[in-house]
């Protein structure tokens, strides 16, 4: 038995056609609604989406791939999604994103070693996207040991500095800087340092300014303690410093182990910052609400997160590599800082 006309129509697929009389637009503007491409006004837009939404049309992503040349499409390759700050610059790309009409695969890879890296390269070869995004704080990956698929475009966050793509970074060395000025300004001799993970560019570079803000100073650098971002580890670390005579100031490499820290010193009657000041580094926003409040180093990852996007667009665009800035921070006072008592 032949279906009915009534039939064929209820089970036809919605076209832009039926769209554009739905929303009672043109189908041009449609196209520029479902392509993200050319100016539509914001109640133009939301008109023609609710349009698309009651009909229940989805756009066809192969047939825009073959009518544009893209497939809309980013990848992120991202390493830890345990941290604070890479969490975030995940958030800010995703927003950054669906904001210029890109969807984002994501592909998590368990380390920055060669193999795992190309591995996650092939894998997002076969899922068609326009550019890669790679989230790997890792400053011993090597751009020239890995084979970067030809013909896309390719930033880096939060790693190697040498690459030859644009590189998005928070100014670790400045964020550092000021916590390490900011505990010798208050008129402490010297400051001890929680470091990250060995394998870390972002550790590094918070260490390596450290070190080089106390010897501008011309004061001791103390040997930094080893950690993984984790409190438990900074608790660790504070166990030790408890027990070293005449630690009256940390900087901690992040919020975490800062407040691993300040539990070390607390439970043996350290007093903070009456005993021992300590400062982190991220802005968690939770940091306000500890007792005595964190003083720490407030980064932007929502902003590096966009400049990522931002310089892989410009690339598809213009054909140019975007010329990306260093993401400031800035220094935020609480209470877990005070002048060294007086002995």
């Amino acid at each position: 038995m032949e279906p009915s006309t009534e039939q064929s129509q209820r089970r036809r697929e919605p076209s832009m056609e039926d769209v554009a009389r739905e929303a009672g637009v043109s189908g041009q503007t449609v196209s520029r609604v479902v392509n993200a491409r050319g100016y539509v006004g914001a109640a133009t837009r939301e008109r023609v989406e609710e349009a698309m939404h009651r009909l229940g049309y989805r756009p066809n992503s192969a047939a825009r791939a073959l009518r544009s040349g893209r497939f809309r499409t980013f990848g992120v390759v991202m390493f830890s999604f345990s941290s604070y700050g890479n969490q975030r610059t995940l958030d800010a790309i995703a927003v950054r994103a669906a904001q210029l009409g890109y969807a984002l695969t994501l592909i998590p890879v368990e380390s920055s070693a060669k193999d795992t890296v190309v591995g996650a390269f092939r894998r997002l070869e076969e899922h068609a996207v326009d550019g890669i995004i790679i989230v790997i704080e890792a400053h011993q990956l090597d751009e020239a040991d890995i084979e970067i698929p030809s013909g896309l475009p390719v930033v880096f966050v939060d790693s190697n500095r040498t690459a030859e793509h644009p590189f998005v970074d928070t100014d670790q060395a400045q964020g550092a800087r000021l916590a390490t000025e900011h505990l010798l300004d208050l008129g402490h001799e010297t400051v001890w340092h929680v470091t990250g993970p060995a394998q870390s560019y972002s550790a590094e570079r918070r260490r390596e300014a450290w070190q080089s803000t106390l010897e501008a100073a011309g004061r001791r650098v103390p040997e930094p303690l080893q950690g993984d971002w984790s409190a438990a580890s900074g608790y660790e670390a504070g166990v030790t410093l408890r027990e070293i005579d005449g630690v009256t100031a940390v900087f901690a490499a992040n919020d975490q182990m800062a407040i691993g820290v300040l539990r070390a010193f607390r439970e043996v009657g350290r007093a903070v910052p009456d005993d021992v000041s300590i400062v982190g580094f991220d802005g968690l926003p939770d940091a306000a609400q500890l007792w005595p409040p964190l003083t720490t180093v407030q980064q932007h990852p929502e902003r590096v997160g966009a400049f990522a996007v931002d310089a892989l667009v410009a690339e598809l665009d213009q054909g140019e590599r975007l010329q990306t800035p260093l993401v400031g921070t800035e220094l935020i006072v609480r209470e877990s800082t005070a002048p060294p008592r007086q002995r």
